[in-house]
């Protein structure tokens, strides 16, 4: 039996047909009809004081529950305020779903002033996502939003775009049940692709494992083949995926010259879900020997994956999970004993000097931190050093934790929205939120989401005098620095102005207590440091 509605009860519907419970937002004049039906949904709103706060609010969300986060938007600035955060999320390949209402069907790029008209919405999101959709009927909306979620389920995990006309969001609807299709199964391996590796690896002395963001569903697999005796480096959104107290684990080397070094040296490097891209490795070089010395395996979801940065000798176009799985079964098969740990202890030592002299004057907050926090803490960091030269190489992990980072984008505003779209995601869980005093300037406001919500997260904020990082990359190149040291407003008093909690810790050794203390607030306490 049917009932008339609008457009935006098949939006809706359709994303309770597929679990969604949380959606992250602000409403406007041209998306109304989808919080008309948003109430009665059973779908929790959490309505941020920005849309790019909405949309890195979304990613941290999708990072630590593992289902895709989704934002609600107007059209327009409202959509275009999200770009940022979708391309964010397009870099680091997380699963995000951007709704926004777009002109009304024959409008596109009219040029006519209509209200929020862009000239072409769709082409300008599908720029900076794995795809914009356009919905000219409300019919056609639940069909979409399952091609949608099947997708994030099959494919390479990336944004999508969802425009829906104002016209067809407002128009009426003969309202029916929205399915749910069933999932697609995971891809198996080739198996004459991983009898190649399996052969490989046989002979090889110098094996090495590169686990990028893409090995994190196959955490306890990755943790079969290093148990094997294979050193297993991690990229940044790889990191914590094999415990960094393991053996086998030489920690997350995006920048350090011996990791570099580990892996140009290896006589069989196999890349699990990473591009090895410059954000990655930081302007270093994969080379790992010449060909014919060595082989170069790639497991990666995504096809195009293969030959990318790194050409492969051998590509194994699967679920990391299922090709992981039959490669150890092979090994074992083979009767392979396994590799001396010996190697992988001489790597850590010299990638762990080298991360301590780089990394000292970051390492003290971190054990402070870390020594204070749950074990499985999330730490949301942001594009500052105290991320990037303390948290990605001096905090350990283990695959219970999670590092929120834009490492592809390497924006500034992430580290506070993706707190709390971690906090709205995990309530149990330890989140807290560790960046500089210029990331906070960019999502201040969203201190106000995260109080209004009652959210219980350290906001830990550094201040090393602002752009640090510019200021030092001006001298290097002989640029009278300029614009980069930043006014220092009270923050702790814009905290508690904002209705937040607000202290200063006078030491490092405080900030350890003052974050677990956190924990257990009422809303989120901002604790600030001054380098």
């Amino acid at each position: 039996m049917s009932e008339t509605a609008t457009g935006g009860a098949a939006v809706i519907d359709s994303l309770v047909a597929h679990g969604v419970t949380d959606v992250f937002g602000i409403p406007g004049t041209h998306n109304l009809e989808l919080y008309r039906y948003l109430p009665a949904s059973g779908i929790r709103h959490v309505v941020t004081r920005h849309e790019q706060g909405a949309g890195y609010a979304a990613d941290g969300y999708a990072r630590v529950s593992g289902r895709p986060g989704v934002l609600i938007t107007t059209s327009g600035p409202g959509i275009t305020n999200a770009v940022t955060a979708l391309a964010t999320a397009y870099a680091d390949s997380v699963p995000v779903l951007a709704v926004s209402p777009g002109p009304p069907r024959g409008r596109v790029g009219a040029d006519v002033g209509w209200l929020h008209e862009v000239k072409n919405q769709q082409a300008a999101l599908d720029a900076v996502t794995g795809r914009s959709i356009r919905a000219e009927s409300a019919d056609d909306i639940p069909d979409i939003v399952a091609d949608i979620f099947e997708g994030f389920a099959s494919r390479r995990p990336r944004p999508v775009h969802l425009e829906v006309p104002v016209d067809v969001l407002e128009g009426a609807w003969a309202r029916m049940p929205c399915a749910r299709r069933p999932l697609p199964t995971a891809s198996r391996p080739d198996r004459a692709a991983v009898d190649a590796v399996v052969a490989a690896l046989v002979s090889a002395t110098r094996p090495l494992i590169v686990a990028g963001g893409g090995s994190r569903a196959a955490a306890a697999e990755l943790r079969a083949l290093a148990g094997l005796g294979i050193p297993v480096l991690t990229t940044v959104n790889g990191k914590g995926v094999l415990d960094e107290a393991h053996p086998a684990a030489l920690g997350a080397g995006a920048r350090l010259t011996a990791a570099h070094d580990a892996v140009n040296e290896a006589d069989v490097l196999i890349v699990v879900g990473s591009e090895l891209g410059d954000s990655d490795l930081w302007g270093g070089t994969v080379a790992p020997g010449r060909p014919g010395e060595r082989t170069v395996v790639r497991i990666d979801v995504d096809p195009g994956q293969a030959h990318k940065n790194v050409r492969a000798d051998h590509a194994i176009v699967a679920d990391a999970r299922l090709a992981l799985r039959d490669l150890v079964d092979g090994l074992r098969d083979k009767g392979i004993p396994g590799w001396d740990l010996a190697r992988a202890t001489t790597l850590r030592g010299q990638i762990d000097a080298e991360a301590a002299q780089s990394g000292a004057a970051w390492e003290p907050i971190q054990r402070s931190l870390a020594a204070a926090l749950p074990a499985d803490s999330v730490v949301a960091g942001d594009s500052s050093q105290v991320t990037y030269y303390g948290t990605v190489h001096t905090w350990p992990f283990t695959p219970a934790n999670r590092l929120l980072y834009p490492t592809g984008y390497a924006t500034l505003g992430y580290g506070l929205p993706a707190a709390i779209g971690a906090k709205v995601a995990a309530p149990d869980r330890s989140v807290v939120a560790l960046f500089g005093d210029g990331a906070a300037m960019f999502s201040i406001q969203e201190l106000i989401t995260a109080t209004e919500q009652g959210l219980a997260i350290p906001v830990v904020i550094v201040d090393n005098g602002g752009y640090a990082e510019i200021r030092e990359q001006m001298v290097d190149r002989g640029i009278q620095p300029q614009a980069v040291d930043l006014y220092r407003p009270d923050i702790p008093a814009l905290a508690r102005a904002i209705g937040a909690h607000g202290v200063a810790a006078t030491s490092v050794d405080e900030l350890g207590p003052l974050a677990a203390q956190a924990l257990s607030a009422d809303r989120p306490t901002v604790i600030y440091y001054h380098v």
